[in-house]
């Protein structure tokens, strides 16, 4: 194995800055009852339990749940015992969520918004065997990333994947096949990719291979040739470029400002049973997902995300889009301070909008995992739990100011003038030229 040569960060950060953030953790844990009050909480009764199993994909959007981890703050509320698990891949993920702890599996993960509810739909289990979900936070917005080989990097792609199709084309024609990787089908990498190859006139069913690739795995994939786009989170899409490997077309966030993105889901069964637990590490994930958002925290977030137990990443993988800054490994297009940096905590990312999810089942029934005629609301109903959030945002003190006034967001529109209106679903569906269901 060739062996990487680390540089220093482009940002202005030495690696002693880097050691010395990371060794800070630490000292900060004894901080922690300082720096995180527990306000009305420390008067409740005490979780029923003292720990739960919560799993996570090494990505840079399971943050919250690294510094809750790492800074005490599951401790501190009453849940130390709390284990936090790397998964190998989504289907594992779902897998370990269907068993539950007891059986050996996990309690909640981190998780792609969409697979709450194909798990509780029965969709993605084995025999089509629900396990009821409950979504509780909403972990982050934007900054997911499709990017494509070196084989196209005299396309310079971007938002406009149409100058993909004939490249695609041309590569079929002489016998070579053609595939975009996402992590899980129906999920929203699944849903970002698919997107983008549509609004470019590129059936992601019929004119290239849709294929399923763990997100550690998606580098070395792609170093081999085995996918000629994939849309994952970071730290692979740096990560890909350091090695030179292939580029960004673009981020998700140019695609749909300020998209929701990944969950902190639970079993139904865990939360009902404990209640007060459930808030707990509600709680925890919350002031994680504070911590995380400041600038000046960025350093430190980044060294934690690298950490071996975590993303088992080089700091400098992670960084620069962690700090903001995005070089798309296409010369002379770097964005400093981009505004589709991953958002924790600012414009109600944390806030899991009712509306969102119905704009995932929409996308889903779009591309068959769902039957055209769903009752989409029912499950969001179910599925949904903002009741918790506003509770746990509550007793955490979160300034009104940072809870939203309403369940919807409103319409949504997209890159491509696309307008989804939660209260009219079929609407937006039928505007899409390329679907798998007649509305």
């Amino acid at each position: 194995m060739t062996k990487r040569t680390r540089r220093p960060s482009d940002n202005g950060l030495s690696r002693r800055q880097l050691l010395k953030a990371a060794g800070s953790t630490a000292a900060l844990l004894a901080a922690a009852k300082l720096n995180f009050p527990a306000g009305a909480f420390a008067q409740e009764a005490g979780p029923e339990v003292k720990g739960a199993k919560l799993g996570f994909i090494a990505l840079s959007d399971a943050g919250p749940l690294f510094v809750a981890k790492d800074k005490g703050l599951f401790a501190k509320y009453g849940m130390p015992d709390t284990d936090v698990q790397k998964q190998a891949s989504w289907g594992t993920t779902r897998d370990n969520l269907v068993l539950g702890s007891e059986g050996n599996g996990i309690d909640g993960a981190h998780i792609l918004t969409p697979m709450p509810y194909l798990i509780s739909a029965g969709k993605v289990t084995q025999n089509n065997q629900p396990t009821p979900m409950y979504i509780l936070a909403r972990l982050n917005l934007d900054s997911q990333c499709i990017s494509v080989a070196n084989e196209y990097a005299d396309l310079k792609l971007g938002v406009d994947a149409s100058p993909f199709k004939a490249a695609l084309e041309k590569k079929k024609a002489s016998g070579k096949a053609v595939k975009a990787a996402m992590t899980f089908p129906g999920g929203t990498h699944d849903l970002w990719i698919r997107y983008w190859l549509a609004a470019g006139g590129i059936d992601p069913d019929k004119d290239i291979e849709t294929i399923v690739v763990p997100p550690p795995q998606m580098v070395a994939n792609m170093k081999v040739g085995t996918m000629d786009c994939f849309c994952v989170g970071e730290p692979w899409n740096l990560q890909l470029i350091h090695q030179k490997i292939g580029y960004t077309a673009v981020t998700t966030g140019e695609l749909w400002n300020k998209h929701p993105e990944k969950s902190f889901g639970m079993r139904a069964a865990f939360v009902d049973k404990y209640p007060k637990a459930a808030k707990a590490l509600l709680m925890a994930v919350m002031e994680a997902q504070q911590w995380s958002d400041k600038a000046e925290n960025k350093a430190e977030l980044a060294a934690i995300m690298g950490k071996r137990q975590w993303m088992n990443c080089p700091v400098e993988d992670v960084l620069d889009r962690t700090a903001g800054k995005f070089d798309y490994g296409i010369p002379g297009k770097v964005v400093e301070n981009s505004p589709h940096i991953m958002k924790y905590w600012r414009d109600f990312a944390s806030y899991p909008f009712q509306s969102h999810d119905l704009w995932f089942l929409t996308e889903d029934i779009r591309w068959g995992k769902y039957e055209a005629n769903f009752d989409s609301k029912a499950l969001v109903a179910r599925v949904n739990r903002e009741d918790l959030w506003r509770d746990a945002a509550k007793t955490l003190g979160v300034a009104a100011s940072e809870i939203p006034a309403s369940t919807s967001r409103g319409k949504e529109t997209f890159f491509d003038g696309k307008v989804f209106d939660p209260e009219n679903p079929a609407a937006y569906l039928k505007s899409l030229a390329i679907k798998r269901v007649e509305v």
